[in-house]
C-alpha cells in the first residue's frame, strides 16, 4: 500500500489552484489591464523568493468515486518572500475568485497572514483587488445564517503597525473592509484610472437613494489621494510595485532596528552652488522648495510622500550620508507655506511615521504661520495645527531645523522642538518674529495709526523706524 493516489490529489489541488479562477476570468483580468495575483506577487518580490502558505486551501469537489474533480481555490494568495533580500509576508487577493469576497477566502489564511507577520516582526505588502476578504450576502447561503459585523484578526492589523512596515497597493475597485485594509498601513498607493476606493459600491449607493454614481466617481484615485486617505497615485501596477520596493528600503525590518545605512557616493561636504541663488532676495518671490531639499540630501535620495494632499507642506524620506531620514517643509508655492489643516494632518502621519522607525526629522523652514481667513477658521486648522505640535513634542526621533526664510507666529515655532536637544540653524535669507512687519505693524500700532490725522504717512514712518 502507498500514498500515492493522496499525493496525486495534493499535486492536482496545486494545479487547480494556480489556474486561480480559469482561463475565461483570467483574461478577463488581463482585459482590464490588470495582473493576476501571482502576477503581481512575483513581479513585487525578488526573484525566485516566493514561499506559498496554504496554497492547497479551498473547496473541493468529488464525483463517486470519492476522486477530486474540481477545486475553487481560496482568493487570498500569501506566503513569505524577499524584497532587496530582506525577508517580506506579501499577501493579496484573487479577483478572479468571487472578486476577493469573503464567501470565498477561507478566513484562516488571512489570519495567519496577518499574524505570521505580527510575530515575525516583519514588513506586510498587501496586494488589494476587490472586496480585501469583506462580506458577501452569498455568505448567507453558504453558512445558514448571518452574523453580527466583526473583523476578525483587526487587532492583529492595528498591533502591527507598531511593530513592522505595513505597506497597502489599491490594485482594482477596492469596497468595505478592502478600503479600510487599504489605509490601515503606513503607505498606500492606488493605480490611477483602474483601480477606485470607497465605503460600498454604487449598487448599494443607489438602493439607499443617494443617486446614481459610477465606481471613479464614488472613489477615484483623484479624490482619495486629495482628501489624503491614500498617500500616492501611480499610472500603472508596475509603478506602485516600484514605489512600494522604495519606500521599505528606507526603514528598518522592524521597530527593534535602526534602518539601514546604504554606501552613499554623495560627499558629505559637497556644497550646492545653486543654494546660493535658489531662495530670492526677495521676500515677496517664491521659489522650489523641492530643488531646496534635493540639493541638501543625499543625491537622488528624496522619495516624496503625499505630494497631491495639504500640499503647503511637503514630506518625504531621504538619506543623508547614506543614513535614512524623514523631512519636511513648508512649500512657499501653496498659500505661501501657510500651515492648513490638511497639511497639519499629512504633518502628524509624517511625524508619526519617524517616531515608529527611528527616523530622525528634519524641518527646512519658511512658514508665515497657519493660513487665516474665513476658511481657515472652518476647516479646524487651530484644532489640527495643535495636533501637529503635540506630535512634533512627542516624537522621539532626532530633530533638526534650517530656517530657510520665513518663521512667524504659532506654526513658525515648529523650527524648534520644546523641551529637548535639538540642532537649529539658518540660512542668511532666515526671517523671524511674532508676526511679519507687512501687516504686524498695523495691529501692533491699531490705536495710534487711528488718532493719525495722516494715517498713511505715520505708517511709513512707523516702518521706516
Amino acid at each position: 500500500m502507498s500514498w500515492d493516489k493522496e499525493l496525486q490529489e495534493l499535486d492536482q489541488r496545486g494545479a487547480l489552484a494556480e489556474a486561480m479562477g480559469g482561463e475565461e476570468k483570467v483574461a478577463r483580468q488581463h482585459h482590464f489591464g490588470k495582473l493576476t495575483i501571482r502576477e503581481r506577487i512575483h513581479a513585487m518580490i525578488d526573484p525566485d523568493s516566493f514561499h506559498e502558505i496554504g496554497k492547497l486551501a479551498g473547496v473541493g469537489s468529488y464525483n463517486e468515486a470519492g476522486e477530486l474533480i474540481n477545486l475553487v481555490p481560496s482568493n487570498f494568495v500569501f506566503g513569505t518572500a524577499a524584497i532587496h533580500g530582506r525577508p517580506v509576508i506579501v499577501s493579496g487577493d484573487d479577483f478572479t475568485v468571487r472578486g476577493g469576497s469573503a464567501d470565498a477566502s477561507i478566513a484562516g489564511k488571512r489570519l495567519q497572514a496577518e499574524g505570521l507577520a505580527l510575530e515575525l516582526k516583519l514588513p506586510h505588502i498587501r496586494l488589494i483587488d476587490g472586496m480585501g476578504g469583506g462580506g458577501s450576502v452569498k455568505t448567507i447561503e453558504t453558512a445558514g445564517r448571518t452574523y453580527i459585523p466583526r473583523v476578525a484578526g483587526w487587532d492583529t492589523i492595528v498591533n502591527h503597525l507598531s511593530v513592522a512596515p505595513s505597506v497597502s497597493l489599491a490594485l482594482g475597485s477596492v469596497a468595505g473592509i478592502g478600503a479600510a485594509r487599504v489605509t490601515t498601513s503606513h503607505y498606500s498607493v492606488i493605480v490611477k484610472d483602474t483601480a477606485q476606493m470607497m465605503i460600498a459600491g454604487p449598487a448599494l449607493v443607489d438602493w439607499a437613494s443617494l443617486g446614481e454614481v459610477s465606481k471613479e466617481e464614488l472613489g477615484s484615485s483623484r479624490i482619495h489621494t486629495r482628501n489624503g486617505s491614500i498617500d500616492d497615485e501611480v499610472a500603472s501596477e508596475a509603478e506602485a510595485f516600484d514605489r512600494a520596493r522604495r519606500f521599505l528600503s528606507y526603514l528598518p525590518n522592524h521597530v527593534d532596528e535602526l534602518p539601514a545605512r546604504t554606501d552613499c557616493e554623495d560627499p558629505i561636504d559637497r556644497k550646492s552652488e545653486a543654494l546660493n541663488t535658489l531662495v530670492p532676495k526677495d521676500p515677496r518671490k517664491i521659489y522650489k522648495m523641492r530643488k531646496v531639499i534635493e540639493a541638501v540630501v543625499d543625491e537622488g535620495s528624496f522619495f516624496e510622500i503625499g505630494r497631491l494632499w495639504g500640499k503647503s507642506i511637503i514630506t518625504g524620506l531621504a538619506r543623508i550620508n547614506g543614513i535614512a531620514i524623514a523631512v519636511f517643509a513648508e512649500d512657499p508655492m501653496i498659500y505661501g507655506g501657510a500651515w492648513t489643516a490638511d497639511a497639519c494632518r499629512k504633518l502628524v502621519r509624517h511625524t508619526d511615521l519617524a517616531s515608529t522607525f527611528h527616523l530622525p526629522l528634519l524641518h527646512l523652514v519658511d512658514c508665515p504661520g497657519f493660513l487665516i481667513g474665513k476658511q481657515s477658521e472652518e476647516s479646524g486648522t487651530i484644532r489640527m495645527g495643535s495636533t501637529a505640535f503635540a506630535a512634533l513634542g512627542q516624537a522621539t526621533s532626532p530633530f533638526c531645523s534650517v530656517v530657510i526664510r520665513k518663521a512667524f507666529g504659532v506654526a513658525g515655532a515648529a523650527n524648534t522642538k520644546p523641551g529637548s536637544h535639538h540642532h537649529r540653524f539658518s540660512w542668511p535669507s532666515g526671517d523671524w518674529g511674532s508676526l511679519p512687519i507687512e501687516g504686524g505693524i498695523e495691529v501692533a500700532y491699531k490705536a495710534e495709526l487711528a488718532a493719525s490725522s495722516n494715517p498713511d504717512q505715520h505708517l511709513a514712518e512707523i516702518k521706516a523706524r
